[in-house]
């Protein structure tokens, strides 16, 4: 099973060690930064990639229970500038992407 896919503002990986899903959705441009996470199911992973649009990619992947948020902007947030919904979920992520990164 292919274990990492990307589009233009979203990547969405597998980890075979604890066989779960997640995916990011990144936006950066002159006026700021933004980064969601989610933890994906087996299912959205498999469709991932599908879509002509990456709107369409990014719409499957925001369907899914999201497990952080980061905004910073130059219009501000209208709340905390980090928000983690998911602590542990986020965690496993991040350690899923670090293995892909060793590995290549």
């Amino acid at each position: 099973m292919k274990t990492e896919k990307h589009g233009n503002n979203w990547s969405a990986y597998y980890d075979p060690d604890t066989r779960r899903y997640f995916a990011e959705i990144i936006y950066t441009s002159r006026e700021g930064r933004e980064q969601y996470n989610y933890e994906i199911t087996r299912d959205i992973y498999g469709r991932l990639g599908t879509f002509k649009d990456d709107v369409d990619n990014e719409r499957l992947i925001k369907s899914a229970k999201m497990t952080y948020s980061f905004e910073n902007t130059m219009y501000g947030t209208l709340g905390p500038e980090r928000t983690v919904w998911d602590e542990e979920a986020n965690e496993a992520m991040q350690k899923a992407i670090q293995n892909k990164k060793k590995n290549k």
